[in-house]
């Protein structure tokens, strides 16, 4: 049963035509895929004065971190819950070992650098902007060519692409520019005579040593492997009529959270009083995840590339004071960034805090 109604002064549409004075707030479930209604408030959400107690906005700058020296010891949990970590790594030089995550699916992100990917599949080159897939149990190595950043992903269940429904299966990206590894003899990496592989289960790691490389496969055949995808084919999709919520966005989905990327796209300038910045709106089910790889970052002020934020479930967070202004004579967002939305509220890590803002919630304030 539809019990949609609506009173006082309101928009003929969402996000076109904001009564003057107002500001539009998306009050809606399932992370903009289920029922909603927009509040027209006098005064923006965020205009706060001050915030007592955990729940903030939150910001990290991963451009405070150092150039790493081991892929695993350099690994860092900086947001967890019990579907997902994050994590980033700086690596520069080649692991010498190998390793395999049986603790769950990956999806690394390049934020930085080039190089070679050698996987049971085997070998991929990847380079910045590269999103890698790798399933769970899957046996990889690093071998960068110059120092590497990346975004690590660890999810319980798989990294799948989403259903794109009306859009049709080319909508996004085209399926042909997905590239798996090339199988190739892969020399082993010996060291006194043995290989190195470390297994990760329930956050502790196993070594085992072989007399041999354990990348030898010799064939493979069906549907599960490791997959590459670069931003630069994401084709994203535009309205210039109207502002699409993040989730038009979407590059994965997995268990209980989305993965997202936003894309340098034409601004809505088909309707002069079209919003073309993002709308308010208070994270219901939510946590969401910003991180920052690319461009300007207009609807953000304070934030820069390498930088993530986390906006909490349960209080709003929507475009600085002076975005709005800003955005009326633009008609191009240049910005690259990967979005990650979790039902489940993140726990930030002690390592987080230490390359944290702790001043972000303020700056909202005019």
């Amino acid at each position: 049963m539809s019990l949609f109604s609506s009173k006082g002064q309101v928009a003929k549409q969402a996000h076109v035509g904001i009564p003057a004075g107002l500001y539009e707030e998306e009050f809606g479930r399932g992370g903009f895929y289920g029922r909603h209604s927009h509040l027209y408030r006098r005064q923006p959400p965020v205009n706060w004065t001050r915030i007592e107690g955990p729940l903030r906005p939150r910001a990290f700058d991963f451009s405070q971190l150092t150039v790493g020296t081991d892929y695993l010891a350099d690994r860092v949990t900086y947001l967890h819950n019990d579907d997902l970590r994050l994590d980033f790594a700086y690596l520069h030089k080649a692991m010498p070992y190998y390793f395999r995550n049986a603790d769950g699916d990956e999806l690394l992100f390049v934020h930085g650098g080039k190089g070679r990917f050698e996987c049971d599949f085997g070998v991929l080159s990847y380079e910045t902007g590269d999103y890698l897939v790798v399933p769970r149990g899957t046996v990889y190595r690093l071998a960068p060519d110059d120092a590497t950043q990346l975004l690590i992903i660890e999810g319980q269940g798989e990294f799948k692409q989403p259903d794109r429904g009306i859009l049709g299966g080319h909508a996004l990206y085209d399926p042909v520019v997905i590239k798996v590894p090339e199988l190739e003899d892969i020399p082993p990496l010996m060291i006194d005579g043995e290989c190195e592989l470390r297994i990760k289960r329930n956050g502790q790691l196993t070594h085992v040593y072989y007399p041999h490389g354990p990348l030898n496969v010799a064939g493979w055949r069906g549907d599960l492997t490791v997959w590459q995808l670069n931003v630069r084919d994401i084709r994203p999709i535009s309205c210039e009529r109207a502002h699409l919520p993040p989730s038009a966005h979407t590059t994965f989905v997995n268990d209980n959270f989305v993965v997202c990327s936003f894309l340098p796209r034409p601004l809505e300038t088909g309707d002069p009083e079209a919003m073309k910045v993002p709308f308010y709106h208070a994270n219901i089910d939510y946590d969401e995840v910003i991180f920052y790889h690319r461009g300007n970052f207009f609807s953000r002020a304070g934030i820069d590339v390498g930088m993530l934020t986390l906006h909490p479930s349960g209080i709003h967070h929507g475009p600085h004071p002076k975005a709005i202004e800003k955005s009326k004579d633009l008609t191009y967002t240049d910005e690259m960034a990967v979005m990650l939305d979790s039902k489940k509220p993140l726990q930030a890590s002690a390592r987080a805090e230490t390359i944290e803002n702790k001043n972000y919630w303020q700056s909202w304030r005019s």
